[in-house]
């Protein structure tokens, strides 16, 4: 299959950009959406997308601010509600009525908000992870992901790089650190603003995700959220957490096949 196609619709803080993968002959399912993590972009889609489009149409937007998307104002911070407005431009622009969705970590919060706003054109949602939290939990992260001052002994960078290596999933070797690295770096100084959005979101994931009645598989890999994510089970009308302690952080490039069918499976 060849690699994703890339370009740019029109949102609501200016340019979106898009990857889009196309089935090499018209098929009857629906189109794909891939919400990325924070701070990436849909770049992190770019081998399950080229592996899954074998008989769907697969997109990945960049969130605004993210990756090549344009970014929103500073003030007043952007939400996730902000995000999933302005994944369904994507959709609008590209004329997709129903579609599936797949998200991880931010983009599971994506995914959520965007079956809450547009719910009769969502089939089914996939979720990596679910922040499922206590207060005392998210006052925990937001002091974790605090933006780091830039300063000559590259502190930031420092702690990024860091950082990775310590959440770095099996089969995730330095090269994939290395990208996850400048992947983290293009949001400047509001790097840390997909973080603020997702734990802001809050009790309000919970409680979106309690009143959907869509198909909802929540895959589980064994990263910082593994526990967590157990309690999105009681959450669920209709779907399951599927436990994947064998993958990490970067198993969408380790271990893309099996992602895939994962993925696949999940959506039926």
């Amino acid at each position: 299959m060849p690699k994703p196609r890339r370009s740019f619709v029109d949102g609501e803080y200016g340019q979106i950009h898009i990857r889009v993968s196309e089935p090499p002959a018209a098929v009857q399912k629906p189109p794909l959406y891939c919400l990325h993590m924070s701070p990436k972009s849909g770049r992190q889609f770019v081998n399950f997308m080229t592996a899954a489009s074998e008989d769907r149409i697969v997109v990945a937007p960049d969130n605004p601010g993210h990756g090549e998307s344009d970014p929103p104002p500073a003030d007043p911070e952007v939400t996730i509600m902000d995000f999933a407005r302005n994944a369904w431009a994507v959709a609008d622009a590209l004329h997709h009525e129903q579609i599936d969705l797949f998200g991880h970590h931010t983009g599971a919060l994506v995914a959520a908000e965007m079956a809450h706003q547009r719910p009769d054109r969502v089939r089914a949602i996939v979720m990596v992870s679910a922040v499922v939290i206590t207060e005392e939990e998210r006052k925990g992260f937001l002091d974790y992901f605090s933006p780091i001052p830039l300063d000559e002994d590259g502190a930031r960078f420092k702690v990024m790089w860091e950082r990775i290596k310590q959440h770095s999933g099996p089969g995730m070797t330095l090269e994939m650190m290395a990208e996850s690295l400048a992947e983290n770096l293009r949001g400047g100084n509001d790097y840390e603003w997909g973080h603020r959005a997702a734990f802001a979101y809050g009790d309000r994931f919970s409680e979106v995700v309690e009143s959907l009645p869509h198909r909802i598989t929540i895959l589980n890999p064994a990263d910082e959220l593994f526990d967590i994510t157990k309690r999105a089970a009681a959450l669920l009308k209709n779907g399951e957490v599927i436990d994947h302690p064998e993958w990490g952080h970067g198993f969408l490039d380790a271990y893309t096949a099996d992602a895939v069918a994962a993925v696949k499976d999940a959506l039926g």
